[in-house]
């Protein structure tokens, strides 16, 4: 099997001629268990969720802030391995026939092998990767095996990018472009503001590929507001803070199907 990166950018580009922003959701493999991990993504695909982001967990996990630090290092104390992350993608896949991706920091896939993610990751019907450390510069390797197997390569830019940068990165890049609202780690924050904007068409400038905004969307009013400017609204920390406050699972699983829900009105403007 190959990836599914035609299935992403089908999607991406269906939310488009619905005049909307697709919602992306963040869930870390592994948390808090990996069968509840796999349920909790199947319930924010059941709320709304138009892709979701499967996170690897990693023990030092620089761009994520306390929120998803928290979640995994739950996954990681379970025993979570590159192995439960692909069961997680093929499950969700299978289960919802919509676009899996998985994020990833580039150490764990340079340990693990290149060549063996990427075929793993398309063989159980990824759309693809976001690497948020991989520098383009040193990504041919890996873009190489994506590109044979079917797979995106989501790069991440930020409001500190010059143009220039830009273009080099958005020229490397497949799937989407994600813009990173503002400089800092993950979390949840009152405003995503002005800096995403102007970000956002900054990146369009260079690229015909939708850009999507993550870090600081956990509303339905913060996800219109990001939607009137960018293709895709992309929730993390939202989601996983749920998952950690709720009293037990059945609870977890409702109370982000319902944050999902009410993201996929704010992405439609129907909130």
């Amino acid at each position: 099997m190959s990836g599914n990166v035609q299935l992403l950018s089908d999607t991406l580009a269906a939310a488009r001629a619905e005049g909307r922003a697709a919602l992306i959701s963040y869930l870390p493999a592994g948390f808090p268990t990996v069968d509840g991990g796999i349920a909790a993504i199947r319930a924010v695909f059941d709320g709304g969720a138009d892709v979701v982001e499967v996170g690897l967990p990693h023990s030092d996990p620089v761009l994520d802030g306390p929120v998803i630090q928290t979640a995994d290092d739950i996954a990681l104390r379970g025993g979570v391995r590159i192995a439960d992350v692909m069961r997680t993608v093929r499950e969700a896949y299978e289960a919802t026939g919509k676009p899996v991706l998985v994020m990833t920091y580039w150490n764990p896939v340079d340990r693990y092998g290149v060549e063996r993610f990427t075929a793993e990751l398309a063989e159980a019907g990824g759309a693809g990767c976001i690497l948020p450390d991989l520098p383009v510069q040193e990504s041919a390797l890996w873009r190489e095996h994506a590109e044979k197997h079917g797979l995106a390569t989501v790069f991440v830019v930020a409001p500190s990018s010059k143009d220039a940068r830009l273009a080099e990165i958005t020229a490397a890049g497949s799937g989407f472009v994600y813009a990173a609202s503002l400089m800092g780690v993950t979390g949840t924050r009152e405003s995503v503001g002005e800096q995403a904007q102007d970000l956002v068409r900054r990146t369009k400038a260079t690229t015909d590929l939708p850009v999507c905004v993550g870090l600081g969307v956990s509303n339905a009013t913060q996800a219109a507001e990001v939607a009137g400017f960018a293709d895709g609204v992309i929730v993390g920390s939202a989601f996983v803070k749920l998952l950690l406050d709720a009293p037990d699972e059945a609870a977890g699983l409702e109370a982000v199907r319902a944050l999902a829900g009410d993201l996929a009105k704010g992405v439609r403007g129907t909130a």
